[in-house]
């Protein structure tokens, strides 16, 4: 969709949206097929250095995949609370500096792991990823482990949910102004069909529940996918807990089905982007679906025409 439409290349959050992309991609074509030759096998699929790679790989992706979502949560809140600055807030080079800071901090947990050796093949898991081989290291290793998910899901979690609520403080606000004139303009119009005066209220009910429901999508489907891994590993950091090894592998696989999730979610809930796939689909059978002069796919939209229709 970035490629295709110009309008969305012209957009800032598509910056995020490509950088989610190429983390989600590289997690599903390098990491995933290696976890299950993991569990396929019982045993480490790779050599030490292969396996140290992925290792690295899997902690910088998953860490910048959490930021990314909170870059883009953070560019939807400025463009709905602060809708006339939104261009002077957020430009390219906020979304670059913003995108750095996101490299940069996931780069650094990986290499402190490396350095320090603690990257290698975990069989709870059945993959290659953070690992504790000496116990006198333990204390280090704790320390290390609780600063990255904090840093980077915690951190993420609080940003996602400060954002989008906002944002449905915002939408809600505007719900209720909405609803006012419509009421107001269904009074006024005595004549009208109550099929059409039931539609319209219908249309109220829906769109009062729609940004409720992407923003759960949004903050649930983070929680569900990353909260029981992350969980599970601060909780391996007890000495004397052992962690089941079917729940390691549902846990990490739990992290992978967010790479798999995520184009659905931050693409698909959006009109814009939908459109686009519509258009590159039709384009590819060679057939026109919707005709632009007659298809649009906003609820707004239909609302008006509910007040303009009259019996």
């Amino acid at each position: 969709c970035f490629v295709y439409s110009t309008e969305i290349r012209k957009q800032v959050a598509g910056v995020f949206l490509v950088n989610l992309s190429f983390c989600n991609l590289l997690l599903t074509v390098l990491n995933m097929p290696f976890t299950l030759l993991g569990i396929l096998r019982n045993q480490q699929p790779l050599g030490g250095c292969v396996c140290k790679a992925v290792g690295f790989l899997e902690t910088f992706l998953t860490s910048n995949t959490m930021l990314s979502m909170a870059a883009l949560s953070i560019d939807k809140w400025i463009a709905v609370v602060f809708p006339l600055s939104y261009t002077s807030k957020m430009r390219y080079k906020d979304a670059v500096i913003l995108m750095g800071y996101s490299w940069l901090h996931s780069l650094t947990f990986p290499l402190v792991s490396l350095f320090y050796s603690w990257v290698d093949y975990n069989s709870v898991y059945a993959s290659c990823t953070l690992h504790l081989k000496e116990e006198t290291e333990r204390r280090r290793f704790t320390v290390f482990t609780i600063v990255f998910h904090s840093t980077s899901f915690m951190l993420s979690l609080v940003i996602l949910c400060f954002t989008y609520l906002k944002v449905l403080k915002v939408a809600r606000f505007h719900c209720k102004r909405i609803d006012i004139i419509t009421m107001q303009t269904l009074v006024l119009l005595v004549d009208i069909h109550p099929s059409v005066k039931q539609r319209c209220l219908n249309e109220q009910k829906r769109r009062r529940q729609r940004a409720t429901k992407k923003i759960s999508i949004f903050i649930g489907s983070f929680v569900i996918c990353f909260g029981p891994y992350i969980i599970t590993r601060l909780i391996e950091l007890i000495p004397f807990v052992t962690i089941n090894y079917y729940w390691g592998i549902i846990s990490k696989c739990l992290t992978y089905s967010k790479a798999a999730s995520d184009p659905f979610v931050y693409s698909l809930l959006r009109q814009q982007y939908k459109k686009v796939l519509i258009n590159i689909v039709n384009r590819i059978l060679k057939r026109d679906l919707y005709p632009s002069s007659g298809y649009n796919s906003s609820l707004d939209t239909e609302n008006d025409y509910c007040l303009h229709r009259t019996n």
